[in-house]
């Protein structure tokens, strides 16, 4: 599969949280395809160095849930590269509890990684893009931050993700004429690490397959597509945009 978009990415820095598996992974793959200088930020050091050295880009390690790690992140990427172009925030957990038995630690787990470290990544990478006069932030929300899913628990993940589409226009309103875009993805059910613990649940997967129209399941690399074309000039009038990729689950 090609992930060429209308304008190349030659010569563009671009970062990937959580870029060592999944919808990250593929993502660096695709950025690299169409020119751009990659880097994987992943909290795991072993699956980020492999992911790097498979792929041929550059790896940093760090928690996100940790400010002062994504300032130091955001100036040594600078210092190495001499710039940022793009920043996919994609980082991100999901915990499946009732409600009533969620966790203080759990529910506190799932917002500092889905939603503090999404601002503390956009704040700090779009510091050097605003001085840049330039920059395209991409976030990974989630159609669990449009819809409530059934018929597995998951509010945490579900209210993380709502914010993280209102935090990408708040930002995009702010940032639009500085040069600086922020958009949003929005996927569906996508055959990752994460979703196939659900998708072993076999009660859960054949309602995700019922209530999708296309039936299926998306793959990560059908993912990676539209990212590449946020973070390029074809979508130059695109910001606070959720791009949804769900196989049509929310048309019903």
């Amino acid at each position: 599969m090609s992930y060429s978009p209308l304008t190349p990415l030659d010569g563009r820095v671009a970062i990937v949280t959580g870029g060592a598996r999944g919808i990250g992974f593929e993502t660096v793959k695709a950025l690299k395809e169409n020119g751009a200088t990659v880097v994987i930020v992943d909290i795991n050091t072993e699956l980020g160095t492999k992911a790097a050295k498979e792929l041929g880009v550059d790896f940093f390690q760090a928690d996100l849930t940790q400010l002062d790690q994504v300032a130091k992140l955001a100036s040594d990427i600078q210092n190495r590269h001499g710039r940022i172009d793009v920043a996919f925030n994609n980082a991100g957990v999901c915990v499946n509890v009732p409600s009533e038995d969620c966790s203080g630690e759990d529910w506190r787990r799932v917002i500092d990684i889905n939603l503090n470290a999404v601002f503390y990544c956009c704040r700090e990478f779009g510091k050097v893009m605003l001085k840049q006069g330039k920059g395209s932030i991409i976030n990974t929300a989630s159609i669990s931050g449009i819809i409530s899913n059934t018929p597995q628990p998951q509010s945490a993940y579900n209210a993380s993700k709502a914010a993280v589409i209102m935090l990408t226009k708040s930002l995009a309103g702010e940032w639009a004429n500085r040069g600086v875009r922020v958009n949003a993805i929005a996927p569906g059910y996508i055959g990752t690490e994460m979703t196939k613990v659900g998708m072993s649940n076999e009660g859960w997967y054949e309602v995700w397959k019922e209530m999708t129209p296309m039936g299926r399941v998306g793959e990560p690399r059908e993912v990676a597509a539209p990212v590449v074309f946020l973070a390029s000039d074809a979508s130059s009038y695109f910001t606070g945009s959720v791009l949804t990729m769900d196989g049509g689950y929310t048309c019903w």
